[in-house]
């Protein structure tokens, strides 16, 4: 819900506010922040199907840490023009490529263990 209220913002509140390149940016961050939301949810599924998966709770925290910090800083980007905000992106990168890894680990786990 939140990344469609922010990207519904972006798309309304913001254009013609930011230039072209900003809008864009905005945009990545609520593409980026739907995206993994969308896998918390397949993550949490995931977790009722077995006892608490200590790889998939890092899974989830990782996709959260990411997006607060990969969307936040392309937000905080976009809204303040200021250009330190591209160097933190990248470190919520490492956070959804990393949560999504563990994910991929639970669930190979989980079926070699299951067959």
């Amino acid at each position: 819900m939140l990344s469609i209220l922010i990207g519904a913002f972006g798309a309304h509140a913001l254009e013609g506010r930011l230039t072209p390149h900003l809008i864009d940016v905005y945009k990545t961050g609520a593409t980026y922040q739907m995206a993994n939301a969308l896998g918390l949810i397949l993550m949490g599924l995931c977790q009722q199907r077995r006892s608490r998966s200590a790889l998939l709770t890092a899974a989830a925290a990782l996709l959260t840490v990411g997006i607060f910090v990969f969307s936040g800083s392309l937000y905080a980007l976009a809204l303040s023009g200021a250009p330190r905000w591209g160097m933190v992106t990248p470190l919520g990168g490492l956070c959804f490529i990393a949560g999504w890894a563990c994910f991929v680990v639970a669930e190979l786990t989980d079926r070699k263990e299951t067959v």
